[in-house]
């Protein structure tokens, strides 16, 4: 196989992900766009997005190439049905992971805009926040990651190159869809909507 063979499989296997990746980028902004009420409503949250942003892309990406990785050596068997120990374990450990450091990044949000003197939301608003939409997008992000990576390693293709795009483009947008719905739903529960 030469360089170009090598080459066109690869580009042939990425565009598409990175096209779905740009789509699902502009979606995202487009919610966060739409955020204005909610970002005015909570000081420091405009903070705390790319943070959280980028906790869903790190987790989720290690998810998916743990994942790649047991298919590879025959660890994992690609269904989701009568599920792996190993499989369940990956899913637990990179929900916890991903709740830990929302929490941390809303705490590291309120710290470093108190220190700064910057106007922020009181710590139990922003620590809430950061758990409800670690939650609800870990488990979108989980079965997106796990139902993706399965059917393109079923269909010949490699997950390596699924999961990088993936996870941007659902990370980007399940992050933005479930941010927004967990302060509507902290806000509503604090009284202030």
């Amino acid at each position: 196989m030469t360089v170009r063979d090598v080459a066109r499989d690869a580009y042939r296997e990425a565009l598409p992900a990175l096209a779905a990746s740009l789509v699902g980028g502009l979606f995202a902004g487009v919610i966060l766009g739409g955020m204005r009420a909610e970002l005015r409503a909570v000081p420091g949250l405009l903070v705390l997005v790319p943070a959280l942003l980028a906790t869903r892309g790190n987790v989720y990406g290690s998810l998916g190439a743990r994942i790649s990785t047991a298919l590879h050596q025959g660890l994992v068997e690609p269904r989701i049905r009568g599920g792996d120990e190993r499989l369940r374990s990956a899913v637990a450990a990179a929900l916890a992971n991903g709740l830990l450091t929302s929490a941390f990044a809303a705490v590291a949000a309120f710290s470093i805009l108190t220190v700064l003197g910057d106007s922020v939301a009181p710590l139990p608003v922003l620590v809430a926040i950061a758990l409800v939409s670690g939650l609800l997008s870990g488990i979108a992000l989980a079965g997106v990651v796990v139902t993706a990576v399965f059917a393109g390693y079923r269909r010949g293709r490699d997950p390596d190159t699924l999961v990088g795009p993936l996870v941007t483009t659902t990370g980007d947008l399940f992050g933005m869809l479930f941010l927004l719905l967990a302060v509507r739903l902290v806000l509503a529960a604090s009284g202030v909507l």
